[in-house]
C-alpha cells in the first residue's frame, strides 16, 4: 500500500471511531471474555524494538491510566512489539510446538533476521482499542505480502486464514495494540487520552524480524528460529 494511502487509512479509521464515540457516549456492553486466550501461545513473526524515550513515556502514561480498571488491558513496557505476520490464533500450551513446524521453518528461512523499520508512528483509535501504527519500509511491505502468499500455498493455509478471517491478507495495518478495553467502546478518559495525542508523532522503530512462539501481547516469547 502506498505511503499516502496507508496514512489516509489510519486517519479515516480514527475519524470513523471519533464519529462513533460522539454518537455513543458510554462504553456499551462489557465483554465477558478477553480478546485472545491469554494462557495460550501462537507462532508469529514480528519485531521487538527497543523503547525510545517517547515510546517509554507513552506506555507509562497508558499503564498509569489503566491501573485499577479491570476492563483495561494495557501493553506492558516489556511487551512492545509490531507483528510482521501472525500464523495462527493462540492455540498452543507453553512449551508446545506446532505440528508442521518443519514446513514453517523452511518457509521462514527467506524472511528471517531481516530488519523491519516502521516510521511516522502515531496513535490510531478503534472503538475499544488504541493502536500505535506507522509506515513500513518498502522491503518489509513486499516481504510480508510474499510471506502471506507463501503461507496460503502451504499446509498452513487453514490456520492463517482462521487467524485473519475478518482481515485482508496481508493485513494493511502495521501496528502494536497498546490498549484493549473489554467493552464495545472506550470510556471518556481514554477518548480524551487519544484526542490529546492524536496529532503527535512517536518517531520510528527498527529491529530484526523474528519467528517466535508468543502469548497474545508478546510478554512471553520463545524463539522458533
Amino acid at each position: 500500500m502506498p505511503h499516502a494511502a496507508l496514512t489516509t487509512l489510519y486517519e479515516e479509521t480514527s475519524a470513523r471511531t471519533l464519529a462513533l464515540w460522539r454518537n455513543a457516549p458510554g462504553i456499551g456492553e462489557a465483554m465477558q471474555s478477553d480478546y485472545y486466550d491469554k494462557a495460550r501461545f501462537a507462532p508469529a513473526t514480528g519485531i521487538q524494538p527497543p523503547l525510545s524515550a517517547a515510546l517509554r513515556v507513552l506506555l507509562e502514561d497508558i499503564n498509569a491510566l489503566a491501573e485499577g480498571d479491570p476492563l483495561a488491558d494495557a501493553m506492558p513496557l516489556n511487551g512492545l512489539h509490531f507483528t510482521f505476520l501472525a500464523v495462527t490464533l493462540p492455540l498452543y500450551q507453553r512449551q508446545q510446538r506446532p505440528e508442521k513446524l518443519a514446513e514453517l521453518l523452511e518457509i521462514w528461512e527467506a524472511y528471517r533476521a531481516h530488519p523491519t523499520r516502521i516510521s511516522e508512528l502515531r496513535l490510531v483509535a478503534l472503538p475499544g482499542q488504541l493502536l500505535l501504527a506507522g509506515i513500513p519500509d518498502s522491503d518489509s511491505e513486499a516481504a510480508r505480502k510474499a510471506l502471506a502468499q507463501r503461507l496460503l500455498r502451504s499446509g498452513w493455509r487453514d490456520e492463517i486464514t482462521a487467524r485473519y478471517h475478518n482481515t485482508p491478507l496481508p493485513p494493511p495495518f502495521w501496528h502494536s495494540t497498546l490498549l484493549r478495553y473489554r467493552a464495545q467502546r472506550l470510556p471518556a478518559q481514554w477518548r480524551d487520552f487519544f484526542l490529546n495525542r492524536q496529532r503527535l508523532c512517536y518517531g520510528s522503530v527498527s529491529a530484526a524480524r523474528q519467528l517466535v512462539m508468543a502469548n497474545y501481547n508478546w510478554t512471553q516469547v520463545e524463539p522458533l528460529a
